[in-house]
């Protein structure tokens, strides 16, 4: 391992010296790409450092107990810093999700449970947008379906960052291990007797794909143009301004009739296709690739149910990882940090123990 790692430190100094050369900036491109790279190094050289360190303390320290026992303390906290180090150092070395750093179109729909499940729906959102809010992204809503009280039958968002970020707080870095089936337990407002209901919604989250990662042909685009239309099918539009379109190819469907203007709603439309398209193309090429690249990528299953928001116990249930806390409301809020890293943490841990094993 950390004969690896003297090679990446040598890759580091070197992508430093580049990015101090004025010259290499003229080419914007292959600049942003030193620099995420040069990014992805400088946590890992940082520990690195921090380990060698460690362990010259730790023969210093060694040397001063020999002649005084009250260093044998001392002794003992930099053996024990040297194992966290060892530690972080690992988790470090574990290959990155490629994603990682990108933005991502998060969708929400209603499942079964009607108005209920739309209400549900719209609690996600707001979750979702406080959430952003509070670790500075930006969001910006592509397309809205709304149920006649107020919840959503289905909603697109984009979640994007102000600026750069350190490897592995991107959006996608944060927000892929949304993707599934949440399930709400709680009294609906269209309930009169009290009781407790089960509905659920369904959340999928993309990454944002740019125009040159996706090759879509015009011919094989069918573009329909429809009426937009808003609770309870009251029309919104006098024009045909919204755009269903679907890639013959894949039968990918993609539609937008928030914007006014049908230009506008084909370009936002094409944002959610690219993305749905890009999507497809890495997970079909995660199920044929090899072990070797299965162990690479995320293995937090995101096609079962993941969560359970139970009301009336204020308990929010992660069942991939087994996290539990009875602050619902908190979390419903936007406080979805804990919720989230006990996701990271497992998908890591997993990650780890493959490649030990490879």
């Amino acid at each position: 391992m950390f004969e690896a790692v003297e090679e990446l430190l040598v890759e580091h100094a070197d992508l430093e010296k580049r990015l101090a050369d004025p010259s290499v900036h003229a080419d914007q491109a292959n600049a942003r790409k030193l620099a995420k790279r040069y990014a992805e190094l400088t946590p890992i050289t940082r520990t690195y450092l921090s380990w060698k360190q460690a362990g010259d303390d730790i023969e210093a320290a060694r040397e001063f107990a020999a002649e005084d026992p009250d260093f044998f303390a001392e002794v003992k906290d930099s053996e024990a810093r040297r194992e966290e180090l060892t530690e972080e150092l690992r988790l470090l070395l574990v290959p990155r999700d490629p994603n990682d750093d990108k933005d991502v179109i998060l969708e929400v729909k209603a499942g079964e449970g009607g108005e209920e499940s739309a209400l549900f729906a719209g609690d996600l959102l707001r979750m979702y947008l406080r959430y952003a809010e509070r670790v500075g992204w930006k969001t910006e809503i592509i397309d809205a379906n709304e149920s006649d009280l107020g919840g959503y039958k289905d909603v697109s968002v984009a979640v994007k960052t102000k600026g750069g970020t350190e490897p592995g707080n991107g959006v996608w870095a944060r927000l892929k291990y949304e993707g599934g089936v949440h399930r709400v337990q709680r009294v609906p407002a269209t309930e009169s007797q009290g009781r407790i209901h089960t509905s659920a919604a369904g959340v999928l989250v993309t990454p944002e794909a740019e125009e040159v990662e996706v090759e879509i042909h015009a011919n094989d685009l069918r573009i329909d143009v429809y009426r937009s239309s808003g609770p309870g099918g009251q029309s919104v539009n006098t024009t045909d301004s919204a755009v269903r379109i679907t890639h013959l190819p894949t039968g990918i469907v993609a539609s937008c009739q928030n914007e006014k203007s049908q230009l506008q709603n084909k370009e936002q439309a094409m944002r959610i296709l690219r993305s749905r398209l890009l999507a497809a193309a890495q997970e079909e090429a995660e199920r044929e690739a090899s072990d070797a690249r299965r162990s690479q990528v995320r293995t937090v299953d995101r096609s079962e149910r993941i969560r359970t928001y139970n009301f009336p116990e204020n308990r929010i249930s992660d069942h991939r990882t087994g996290f539990k806390s009875y602050n619902l409301d908190q979390v419903l809020d936007g406080d979805l940090n804990a919720v989230i890293q006990s996701c990271v943490d497992a998908d890591a841990a997993a990650k780890l123990a493959a490649a030990q094993e490879n």
